[in-house]
């Protein structure tokens, strides 16, 4: 049997934050038990390849099993259907993690690019490097870093 590290990493894919720089609402479908189709509307927190985390005001979803449309700015709309991880909830507030289990490749691979050029801005921004805003990144449309040079992409 291998011993995990406590506190180590189990993302397959590099995430990034969502709610700092954007109020991105997403809509999931499912179905109650007794079959009634249901949505349930939540603010997206951080994304990856693999999955998401959510806030919601208005409970957590009732099924393990989903579909999501999710559409964020310069991306097409991304179909997933999805199942419920785990869900948090402090004080009527839902915090719920999603793990995707059906993403059309090409979708995946516009998340992780996006994860990996914000994760970068980060890294340059930490060593302060003097420009790290670069042309290429391709999370500039949700970016809202006071570091982002606006004119790269006009």
């Amino acid at each position: 049997m291998t011993k995990k590290n406590v506190g180590s990493e189990r993302r397959r894919h590099p995430r990034m934050p969502v709610i700092s720089n954007l109020i991105e609402p997403v809509n999931l479908h499912y179905k109650t038990p007794d079959g009634k189709e249901v949505s349930l509307v939540a603010i997206l927190a951080d994304l990856s390849a693999s999955g998401m985390r959510m806030i919601s005001f208005l409970g957590a979803p009732l099924a393990d099993h989903f579909s999501i449309s999710l559409q964020l700015p310069g991306t097409e709309k991304m179909e997933v259907e999805a199942r419920l991880a785990w869900v948090k909830e402090r004080e009527n507030v839902y915090t719920i993690g999603i793990e995707f289990l059906k993403l059309a490749a090409k979708h995946a691979k516009v998340i992780s690019e996006m994860a990996d050029d914000f994760n970068d801005c980060d890294t340059r921004i930490l060593l302060k490097l003097p420009e790290p805003c670069v042309k290429t990144c391709k999370c500039n449309k949700i970016c809202n870093k006071i570091q982002k040079d606006e004119s790269l992409f006009e």
